[in-house]
C-alpha cells in the first residue's frame, strides 16, 4: 500500500493539474512544498468540499454529496437530541477499516468502563476474517442507559450535532476533515495509507487530537475518552477545533480562498470561451468581467 500511495503522488506531477479537498491554512507547508521542490504551480485547493457544497442550490444534489459507503440510520438524531452538548463521544473506524475480535471486544468494554455516553457505528462487517460483530449481553446490560450501536450513519451531520463532544476515527481524510469541519476533536487509530500522517498533523501539528496505540487497551480507551469528553485536554483540543471550522468555514465562504479556487478550476477546465456563461458561477463572472 505504501508504494501504491508513492507510485500514485508521483503520477500527479505528470498531470496538467492538481486538485486538493483541503483549505490552504490548514496544509499551507505541504502545498508549497509541492509548489517550490517539484515546480508544480497548478494545484486547486477546493475543501473542504462537503462545506463548500452548501452554495448548491438543490437538496437532490446535495445529499448526492455523500462519503459513506452505507445507507445511514437517520434515528440517531432522536437519540442525540436527547443528550447535552459535548456529552457523547462518536466512534466510528469507516467505510472498510478492520480488526481483530479481540480489538473490538477491548473497544466495547473501554466505552463501556468510561462511564461517559457514546454512539458506536458497528458496520457488519467491521471483524476481521468473516466474524459477526458479535457482543456479549453484559456489555449491552452495562451500557444500555448511555449508549447506543448502529450501523450506519451520516457521519458529518452527526459531527456538526452539539451533543457530539469528541470522535473516534481511523483517520481517513474524509473522516478527519469532516470532523475539522465540525470543530470536533480526535481520538486517533491509524491503520494504513494516509491515516498515519493525517493522525501526526491532527495531534502534532493542528493540536486537535490523541493517538491510542495500535494493540488497544480497554483501560486506555476508556482514559481517552474520559480525558476527551470531561478532562481539561479535551476541552483545549475542542476549543482548538472550532478554530479550524472557522478557517475551514471561511476558505468555503463566498470570496474565500476555496470557493474561488473552485470558480477557477471550474472555468479553466471547461476552457471557458464566453459562449457558456450562463454555466459560470456570479463570482467567477464579475472576476472575468462578463458582468
Amino acid at each position: 500500500m505504501f508504494d501504491f500511495m508513492g507510485e500514485e503522488a508521483q503520477s500527479c506531477l505528470k498531470a496538467p493539474a492538481i486538485i486538493f479537498n483541503t483549505f490552504d491554512e490548514l496544509e499551507r507547508e505541504a502545498l508549497e512544498a509541492v509548489i517550490s521542490k517539484f515546480d508544480f504551480p497548478n494545484i486547486y485547493t477546493i475543501g473542504p468540499l462537503h462545506i463548500l457544497a452548501r452554495h448548491i442550490v438543490t437538496e437532490t444534489q446535495v445529499n448526492s454529496l455523500n462519503s459513506s459507503l452505507w445507507k445511514p440510520d437517520s434515528k440517531v438524531f432522536e437519540w442525540l437530541d436527547q443528550r447535552a452538548p459535548n456529552s457523547v463521544f462518536y466512534v466510528n473506524y469507516g467505510s472498510i477499516t478492520t480488526m481483530t475480535d479481540h480489538h473490538f471486544k477491548e473497544f466495547a468494554w473501554g466505552l463501556a468502563n468510561s462511564q461517559q455516553q457514546f454512539l458506536w457505528i458497528v458496520r457488519p462487517d467491521v471483524v476481521q476474517g468473516g466474524e459477526s460483530a458479535m457482543l456479549p449481553e453484559d456489555f449491552l446490560e452495562e451500557i444500555q442507559d448511555r449508549g447506543l450501536l448502529t450501523s450506519s450513519c451520516a457521519q458529518d451531520k452527526v459531527l456538526e450535532h452539539p451533543a457530539v463532544g469528541a470522535f473516534l476515527t481511523h483517520c481517513g481524510w474524509n473522516s478527519t476533515l469532516e470532523s475539522i469541519s465540525a470543530g470536533v476533536p480526535l481520538i486517533c487509530w491509524p491503520f494504513f495509507a494516509d491515516q498515519q500522517t493525517n493522525c501526526h498533523y491532527s495531534c502534532k501539528k493542528w493540536g486537535i487530537g490523541m493517538e491510542i496505540n495500535h494493540d488497544v487497551k480497554r483501560n486506555e480507551v476508556a482514559e481517552l475518552v474520559r480525558k476527551m469528553i470531561i478532562g481539561e485536554e479535551g476541552g483545549e483540543m475542542r476549543f482548538k477545533a472550532k478554530e479550524w471550522k472557522k478557517k475551514a468555514d471561511e476558505a468555503t465562504e463566498v470570496g474565500g480562498s476555496s470557493y474561488i479556487n473552485f470558480d477557477k478550476f471550474i472555468i479553466e477546465a471547461l476552457h471557458y470561451n464566453g459562449c457558456a456563461a450562463q454555466n459560470v458561477s456570479p463570482v467567477a463572472k464579475k472576476k472575468n468581467g462578463l458582468y
